[in-house]
């Protein structure tokens, strides 16, 4: 599978510490610790921070063949934990927003199944993932209806962060979700756990694996990487989501979205 799209690092200014990280990033590398072959495309800076991500996803073993390197600032989040749970106090997209090229999506034809979401930003561009793609997986967040309606029907697995929801309002989600058109719609709830949804007929809700959180940063890409490994892999739906959950704890475990920290210069 390839993922497309946003990287980031997330700088811990408690910690003076950055990880790398990024939705399209943390996919590739749950996907990939679940046994996938995996490559990223996107762009990194020139700096520090790109370099952080670029030996990062290198030491996954994430296929980097459509990496770019651009001169200026990688892209970066500041983060701050209440209670292990994280929170976004500022900013910067860097040199990480692109276009797809016609190059990259003949190469983006060659996997699978492609995970991009809202962070990319590529949503014009959608239609003609979709038409290359063998399956086009999209994490919609917590966007409004009026955002994912347009898209879902492009869509193969639809990804939706429900935290804030009731497990009613989740499994309704899924359901107006899946209607739409896509083959499987998972909803993770943080502390509530996480359902998937799936066309022919499976309605799996698990709850969270017991774990008191260090850090929640990256626990639902986690879950979609593994979710993606598992159903690509013809898994049954109950065991993808357990083995979701169990990525998930791990992820809370320690900070950054997986690992690889560094000192923060300056």
């Amino acid at each position: 599978m390839a993922t497309v799209g946003d990287n980031v690092v997330d700088i811990y200014p408690a910690l003076g510490t950055l990880f790398p990280g990024g939705n399209a990033v943390n996919v590739a590398v749950a996907a990939r610790r679940r046994g996938l072959e995996a490559a990223y495309v996107g762009v990194v800076g020139t700096d520090d921070a790109g370099e952080a991500v670029r030996s990062a996803l290198e030491a996954e073993h994430v296929r980097l063949e459509r990496l770019r390197v651009k001169d200026g600032p990688t892209a970066y989040s500041v983060i701050e934990l209440l209670d292990g749970d994280r929170n976004f106090v500022g900013s910067d997209d860097g040199v990480s927003r692109f276009r797809l090229t016609e190059d990259d999506l003949g190469y983006l034809s060659g996997f699978d199944c492609v995970h991009t979401g809202d962070t990319s930003e590529i949503e014009d561009q959608l239609e003609a993932l979709a038409a290359v793609a063998r399956r086009l997986s999209f994490d919609f967040s917590d966007r409004p209806l009026s955002y994912c309606e347009p898209l879902l029907e492009k869509v193969w697995l639809a990804c939706f962060s429900g935290a804030r929801l009731t497990l009613a309002e989740a499994e309704g989600l899924a359901a107006r979700s899946l209607a739409k058109g896509p083959s499987a719609v998972l909803v993770t709830r943080g502390p509530g756990g996480a359902l998937l949804y799936t066309a022919a007929g499976d309605k799996v809700h698990v709850p969270s694996a017991a774990a008191t959180p260090r850090d929640t940063l990256g626990a639902g890409d986690a879950v979609i990487g593994t979710v993606l490994a598992g159903l690509l892999r013809d898994e049954s739906p109950e065991q993808v989501m357990a083995d979701a959950m169990s990525e998930a704890a791990c992820a809370c475990a320690d900070y950054g979205a997986f690992g690889y920290g560094r000192p923060v210069r300056g």
